[in-house]
């Protein structure tokens, strides 16, 4: 009976030494990281000024449009008049998608026309390269990222 008592105290300890690691370790809810619809970086994000561009991939790097958000895939595109950037959606979301988006490629953006850091910049809705096309905002401007909150 006092070895089944051991034992069970044992266990317990080894559980609850386990648990608080655990919580130590934890960094809490994050959400989208700043990618969500009603945060300030998506409230940018305009359907009166919605456009639609082709050009030639120049570079695609990850970058933090905003000090404390996750970071977001960005594009440079050299069209026939400019050179603009231009921004997919969090890493996190963009890099499982199948297609990929790689230097050199020849791509039509379809998104809102903004002014970023006080440069312009599109918030992209769809991307096209070749037959496939990333669908990332719907005609709202609604993150295809944002799931349920719909």
């Amino acid at each position: 009976m006092r070895a089944k008592r051991i034992i069970g105290l044992a266990v317990t300890v080894i559980f609850l030494l386990t648990a608080s690691a655990a919580l130590a370790a934890w960094k809490g809810y994050r959400g989208s990281g700043g990618w969500g619809v009603n945060d300030p970086y998506q409230r940018n994000y305009n359907t009166a000024t919605v456009e639609t561009i082709s050009g030639v991939v120049e570079s695609v790097d990850k970058v933090t449009p905003v000090k404390g958000m996750y970071s977001g895939i960005h594009l440079m595109v050299k069209t026939d008049k400019e050179t603009i950037s231009v921004d997919l959606g969090p890493e996190w979301y963009i890099e499982r998608l199948d297609t990929k988006i790689e230097k050199g490629d020849k791509i039509q953006v379809k998104g809102s026309r903004v002014t970023l850091s006080g440069k312009p910049a599109i918030i992209a809705a769809e991307v096209k390269k070749g037959d496939s096309t990333l669908v990332l905002r719907d005609s709202a401007g609604i993150p295809a990222w944002a799931g349920w909150r719909r």
